[in-house]
């Protein structure tokens, strides 16, 4: 059968073990050219081709509910369920998101999944309206192994363990995260590998759940007999297979790491279509980091399994030993282990994704920024140039953060402001700091900058000049720099302010700019609601100045053109500058 056929997953119902098969090597094939084209997450795809026809074929969605955990691993799950074109047709690749997506597919993708650990508490969920519905059906959570170490799936197991009805948790062991998996529980893992599911210790039967084990998770026949076997069962159960990321196509078995996300490459090779050599603030702040280990043998690194964001591979994780620790999907754990060595006198660094960080904001307020624990936390892939699908925004940091007292969130505008700030917040080891990656563009200083932030909430005053002050914070300093230019040129002689911290307002700047200014504006790269433009001019609102904040809308969006968007928002330096002249007119 060719997969361009399949419409449904009745379609595969009646196929032989070999056509399965053939339809597995189809679809290989599909993810190769799909993702070598447009990028995409390559290995964890490739490996769980079988599992999900399997789990098509045993089982009978849309009737019977499928939740697949971070999703990224659902290319086959939407192939089989009527978007093969999709992946198939060069045209359309664009077309569809790399996540579940109800909006895609009502009847198929029950939930967006774009991050980690929530699909046994949402099955959970799920298995109990179907008892107060009295509905019969399976209920079945497909989970990575790596997101087992997300606190989330841990409650989900131990809640749903306690069940006397049908709930299935796939667990999809490939011995890997985004990188290597990180924790105990994985010594558990493999012994029940190493034993053929047989040993004693077994983390899942004490929870509660009764134990299926298949040894060749690639392997259709076993697959099928597995799944045939707990299906309709009456109380919780947990089938762990055994899979290979990567599996069919050589450059991705032999880097797994590289080859769990991927930009465009070469199928022959696997070597990246476009290489550059260009600095960006990733390969500054693995620098950085690293110099600084080799400076201070009581510098700790705590990643939260994403140690790509800031550029730390193999060889540099390898390179800082015990002062290097990855504490997997756990950002909570991360925030607090942070808290915790900072509190013992360690120099601890924590750079984590805007989007994760979500995740931890109780560990922020209650660890971190209630406790003598200064430390310093790099925030990356912020704003409307960083990540664009709809599950992984980093638009809300701002907003965030900056609500919890005690914390020092700092917005540097270039490369050699960040490495500063970063400098001054060890340094100084008595504050919480947090620092704004950019995202927006990659800036060097024209001249020297700052090497002391003591003074908290201080602005700074870049251009001095009347009627219109621009503060403009982080990577949108460029654009504040841009608009003032323009305005120069018609005759209006901006003031310019970078103001360097977002936590805050520098209030005795902006109250003095009353004296001869009309007008503030406020750019940053987040959410102006609760962002850092509504306190400036929450300052100004008692002055004669009116006060424009421009930032992001509080809305979703996915997979959006960033330079289209700015343009939605209102962002670009031509609208801004026309927005200034029609008030100043």
């Amino acid at each position: 059968m060719k997969l361009i056929d399949i419409k449904s997953p009745k379609d595969i119902k009646n196929l032989s073990i070999d056509e399965l098969k053939d339809l597995a090597s189809q679809m290989r094939s599909a993810i190769v050219n799909y993702t070598s084209t447009i990028g995409g997450h390559v290995g964890p795809n490739l490996g769980d081709v079988e599992a999900l026809i399997a789990l098509h074929y045993v089982f009978d969605a849309p009737k019977d509910k499928l939740v697949i955990d971070v999703s990224h691993q659902d290319f086959v799950h939407k192939m089989l369920t009527g978007r093969a074109k999709y992946y198939l047709e060069k045209d359309k690749f664009r077309d569809i998101g790399e996540f579940t997506d109800p909006k895609e597919s009502p009847e198929y993708d029950l939930f967006y999944a774009g991050h980690t650990s929530p699909s046994i508490s949402l099955s959970f969920g799920l298995a109990k309206a179907r008892a107060l519905k009295k509905q019969s059906c399976n209920i079945v959570a497909f989970i990575g192994d790596g997101s087992l170490s997300g606190g989330v799936a841990f409650e989900g197991l131990d809640a749903a363990g306690k069940l006397n009805s049908n709930f299935i948790v796939i667990v999809n062991d490939n011995q890997m995260a985004i990188a290597e998996n990180h924790g105990s529980l994985y010594d558990n893992l493999q012994e029940l590998r190493e034993t053929n599911g047989q040993s004693s210790n077994n983390f899942f039967k004490t929870l509660g759940y009764d134990y299926v084990y298949v040894r060749d998770g690639n392997n259709l026949e076993a697959l099928i007999k597995a799944y045939k076997k707990v299906k309709d069962s009456h109380k919780p159960v947990v089938v762990h297979i055994n899979t290979q990321k990567g599996l069919g196509y050589k450059p991705a078995e032999a880097l797994r790491e590289e080859f769990h996300f991927s930009a465009p490459y070469d199928v022959a090779d696997g070597e990246p279509l476009v290489q550059s050599n260009s600095p960006d603030y990733i390969t500054v702040t693995r620098d950085y980091l690293l110099q600084k280990v080799k400076e201070d043998p009581t510098l700790l690194i705590i990643s939260s399994a994403t140690p790509e964001v800031f550029g730390f591979m193999e060889k540099e994780r390898k390179e800082c030993g015990e002062q290097y620790i990855d504490v997997a999907i756990a950002e909570q754990t991360g925030v607090s282990t942070m808290a915790g060595a900072a509190r013992a006198g360690a120099k601890v660094i924590y750079p984590v994704a805007a989007t994760f960080l979500q995740r931890a904001y109780d560990q922020l307020e209650q660890d971190w920024a209630m406790n003598d624990s200064p430390a310093v936390m790099p925030v990356l892939h912020t704003g409307i140039r960083g990540l664009t699908d709809l599950t992984h925004l980093g638009f809300w940091d701002i907003p965030m953060i900056a609500s919890i007292p005690n914390i020092v969130y700092l917005a540097p505008t270039n490369a050699e402001e960040y490495k500063a700030m970063m400098d001054w917040a060890l340094s100084k080891n008595q504050h919480k700091v947090a620092i704004r990656v950019p995202t927006y563009s990659f800036e060097l200083a024209d001249g020297s900058v700052d090497t002391d932030y003591s003074d908290l909430n201080k602005f700074k005053v870049v251009r001095s000049g009347k009627d219109v002050a621009i503060i403009a914070a982080g990577d949108f300093f460029v654009k504040g720099r841009q608009i003032a230019d323009e305005l120069a040129k018609k005759g209006i002689q901006a003031t310019l302010i970078n103001p360097r911290f977002v936590s805050g307002v520098d209030e005795e700047l902006i109250l003095s700019l009353e004296k001869d200014h009309k007008l503030i504006v406020t750019l940053e790269d987040g959410s102006i609601e609760g962002g850092f433009g509504g306190r400036v001019a929450q300052t100004a609102a008692p002055t004669s100045m009116r006060c424009l904040t421009y930032g992001l809308k509080k809305e979703f969006v996915d997979r959006y053109n960033p330079d289209e968007l700015e343009e939605k928002y209102g962002l670009t330096v031509p609208q801004i500058v026309s927005d200034i002249e029609n008030i100043l007119k």
